[in-house]
């Protein structure tokens, strides 16, 4: 009975002897778990720094090549800003030449012209300089043996530059004397037409004149269906339309292969009745 009783007063203390030993066997395994668990964390980590690392470097080694093709895109400007200013430079010079060159070129011309003027003028103040011609001499007559003479085509250019010139009185005073000293040469249907070209506008009356002289004297002459031609816009500018129509049909009939002969059928076409 006794050892039944110390038996059964034994009895928790080994029941709690026993929990005590379960919960230190659950322990460490849970320790070892949480061991794996944070060995797996540390991998797992130091894989995550590895490819931040990774990544980390790429963007560094892009950014160096941003830098060094920044760099490269500077020094290419820079070189073409150089290039440009030379080719400016160069075409400034260009420029400054051509410039000199037309200076040059204007200069001559100017030159020349002022020669051909003084030429002209020298023609004419030879011209005017001589005596009046003898009314009772023989057409055509050389004058007085030591008096300079422009030839008829000196007289003819004369007269005719300064008609060009706008110089219309002297031009008209040229063309007298061509006609006076030289009556048989084959200048002098030229020079009545344009004489009556140099009174065409302040003197029209005139101008008739001589377009007449023209066509009465030289009717084959170059300038014989052109004053036809003048004739009837001289008659046409006076509201004379019956004049003009006849100088026109004139011109048409006699001149039919003319130059002006278009222009006088158009001027027909304008003309009032």
């Amino acid at each position: 009975m006794l050892t039944r009783r110390r038996h059964l007063a034994s009895l928790p203390l080994c029941l709690f002897a026993s929990g005590l030993l379960a919960s230190a066997c659950a322990t460490k395994g849970q320790v070892k778990l949480l061991q794996g668990e944070i060995s797996s964390l540390r991998i797992e980590t130091a894989r995550r720094d590895s490819v931040r690392a990774s990544a980390l470097a790429a963007i560094i080694g892009l950014q160096q090549r941003i830098m060094d093709s920044l760099v490269a895109g500077r020094e290419a400007l820079r070189t073409l800003d150089l290039r440009i200013q030379a080719d400016l430079t160069g075409v400034q010079r260009q420029l400054l030449q051509v410039q000199e060159l037309t200076g040059q070129s204007q200069s001559r011309l100017s030159e020349m012209k002022a020669a051909l003027d003084q030429r002209a003028e020298q023609a004419e103040a030879t011209v005017l300089a001589r005596p009046p011609a003898d009314t009772t001499a023989t057409p055509g007559a050389v004058p007085p043996a030591g008096t300079p003479v422009p030839t008829a085509d000196q007289m003819y250019q004369g007269a005719k530059t300064q008609l060009n010139r706008g110089a219309a009185a002297t031009a008209r005073r040229g063309f007298q004397e061509l006609v006076r000293t030289y009556p048989t040469h084959e200048l002098v249907s030229e020079a009545l037409f344009y004489i009556a070209e140099s009174f065409a506008v302040e003197a029209p009356d005139s101008a008739v004149t001589y377009y007449t002289q023209v066509l009465s004297r030289f009717p084959r002459a170059l300038k014989a269906s052109t004053s036809l031609y003048k004739l009837g816009r001289l008659e046409s500018a006076r509201k004379n339309s019956a004049a003009a129509r006849a100088y026109y049909d004139r011109l048409i009939k006699e001149y039919p292969r003319s130059d002006e002969v278009d222009l006088a059928r158009d001027a027909l076409k304008n003309l009032r009745p």
